[in-house]
């Protein structure tokens, strides 16, 4: 897609720090991070989300994103490590094209993506876990 970011950065018209790539992945360093280190992993074929992704990258992202933060805790050190992946504005995407950010975390770092839990009653538990149920 020609006004798409990360398609221009996959063609290389926008420079990258690139920490892998292959015929379907793209993995660069994030260039507005929250912390130092995170990774953000494309498809290189344009998808908008997780709904738009074929079955060759369903299946190489989790062992991709496992190779990478295996890297990140082993360069890095980090305190712990964050896998996140947005579908949709209202779920927090701003670029779309199908990413994930692979982010360490570090003491006292202050992301937080925590919100109070709520508390359903268990006949609505037992209703949701029906709906959706495989």
């Amino acid at each position: 897609m020609s006004d798409c970011l990360f398609c221009k950065i996959i063609a290389g018209e926008i420079p990258s720090f690139k920490v892998y790539e292959d015929e379907n992945f793209l993995a660069i360093l994030d260039r507005f991070p929250g912390t130092i280190g995170t990774v953000l992993v494309l498809t290189k074929r344009h998808a908008q989300d997780i709904f738009g992704l074929n079955e060759a990258e369903s299946c190489g992202l989790m062992p991709l994103a496992q190779q990478i933060a295996e890297k990140i805790k082993s360069t890095l050190n980090p305190a712990g490590l964050n896998i996140l992946q947005n579908n949709g504005s209202d779920a927090g995407q701003e670029i779309f094209h199908y990413h994930m950010h692979i982010i360490p975390r570090y003491k006292n770092d202050e992301i937080r993506f925590r919100k109070p839990p709520t508390d359903p009653p268990i006949e609505d538990l037992a209703e949701m876990a029906r709906r959706l149920t495989l």
